[in-house]
């Protein structure tokens, strides 16, 4: 028998480092693994839909939006039921289905059955994964990581990601070029199981209530309570609503304006996609400095300003290579305002939660900011079918400018230099 992987943390490290903890680094491992899945993904199963079915604006807004429906439906049952059961096997299970769901794309191929329908259907199982396991995951890290190291683990988390994303969309494009979009969510299907088999040997302690005499539905509304009375996280959903719709109009047209506007290859809209590892990479190594220099709350408001840059620069730039330029600057600068986002964010709501109520609270939480992106999405691909691919860019750089004024001139935004502790007991 093979003897089991340990993973070891490099000698150099200070003592205190994250990466010096045994199950932080396995997670950290977990997560480069499935984040290069994930940009062979983000690449092949959009570019499958807009090269090999030729999918409309209007149907490539309709994939996005599927796959935004199951926040909306899943959300909050999920994350009482979450409260109730370990979070480490359902997280590891999600990155298991997540393989299944790419592997369906390259066998609907080759038996001839693949079509929209059938990309809506497994773009609605990767919503319902990420709705469920991606909760769990998020609670999985304030089991490993002392909450007062939130920033920094979710930082270093990002430069998990920036690693996949500066190599990865190459890669995949690489792929994708020699083999087709659909056969290279083989390698998807390969690296995300990897990801679950690292998940298995982390060793967490679950506080697993089980809410005896509490009925399913009362503790689904004493989520929401817990939300709808805390200042800090009503602030948070509509700010981060308000960005999501400006993220999924974006995200809508962006291949599309890749292959018909700027007429690029599936190879060179990979190795454009290799600025969002550059922007990763800015955001997690001065995310946290950032951070701990002006607050998290000024931090995010800077991250929003960063992205709504980015979508500014491809829809104001003439087709050709300064077009091209442009293009993937915005992918770079979305990457980076993204993580200053995502880092202040995603800590600032678990900071203010009692640890028995996260679960409800990160699902009532991402319910909430995902409201918008559905709409969002759905309005990108109008726009960029009637009105020109550019225009949903362009809407969402506009509606980042302003949100970018509306949040810095909240006291409660402006004024947050550090985490706050934990309200309420549970």
């Amino acid at each position: 028998m093979l003897p089991r992987w340990r993973p070891r943390a490099p000698w150099f490290l200070p003592a205190g480092d994250l990466w010096r903890d045994p199950a932080y680094l396995r997670l950290w491992s977990s997560i480069l693994a499935s984040s290069f899945g994930n940009q062979v993904m983000m690449l092949a199963l959009p570019l499958t839909a807009a090269v090999l079915l030729q999918a409309t604006p209007t149907q490539m807004g309709l994939l996005t939006a599927i796959e935004l429906l199951p926040f909306l439906l899943l959300s909050l049952p999920s994350g009482v039921w979450l409260d109730r059961v370990r979070k480490l096997p359902v997280y590891a299970g999600g990155e298991l289905l997540l393989a299944g769901a790419a592997l369906s794309v390259p066998l609907a191929w080759w038996m001839g059955w693949l079509s929209m329908p059938w990309l809506y259907l497994v773009g609605f199982v990767i919503g319902a994964v990420h709705t469920v396991a991606g909760s769990a995951a998020q609670i999985v890290l304030t089991q490993v990581v002392p909450r007062e190291r939130l920033v920094e683990a979710h930082a270093r988390n990002a430069l998990a990601s920036s690693g996949a994303e500066v190599a990865g969309p190459g890669l995949a494009g690489l792929l994708i070029r020699i083999f087709g979009a659909p056969l290279t969510l083989v390698v998807d299907a390969v690296l995300l199981i990897g990801s679950a088999l690292i998940l298995r040997g982390i060793r967490v302690h679950d506080d697993v209530r089980t809410h005896a005499g509490v009925a399913f539905w009362d503790a689904l509304r004493e989520g929401l309570r817990f939300v709808a009375g805390q200042r800090l996280l009503v602030t948070l959903a509509a700010l981060m609503a308000v960005w999501q719709m400006c993220h999924y109009a974006a995200l809508t047209v962006q291949i599309l304006v890749a292959t018909r506007t700027l007429g690029l290859t599936e190879q060179q809209v990979g190795l454009a996609f290799t600025g969002m590892g550059l922007g990763t990479i800015v955001g997690s190594v001065w995310g946290r400095r950032l951070s701990a220099r002006i607050g998290p709350g000024p931090c995010l408001v800077v991250g929003y300003a960063v992205c709504g840059v980015g979508w500014l620069l491809p829809a104001v730039a003439p087709p050709g290579p300064v077009g091209v330029a442009a293009f993937a600057l915005m992918l770079m600068l979305f990457a980076s305002g993204a993580v200053l986002v995502f880092i202040n964010f995603l800590a600032l709501r678990q900071a203010v939660t009692p640890g028995p109520m996260l679960g409800r609270m990160t699902s009532t939480m991402r319910w909430l900011t995902l409201l918008a992106a559905g709409p969002g999405a759905l309005l990108g691909g109008w726009l960029g079918e009637h009105v020109g691919l550019r225009s949903a860019l362009l809407f969402a750089a506009l509606v980042s400018a302003l949100l970018v004024v509306a949040a810095w001139r909240l006291p409660i935004i402006r004024a947050l230099r550090e985490l706050p502790a934990p309200q309420g007991q549970v």
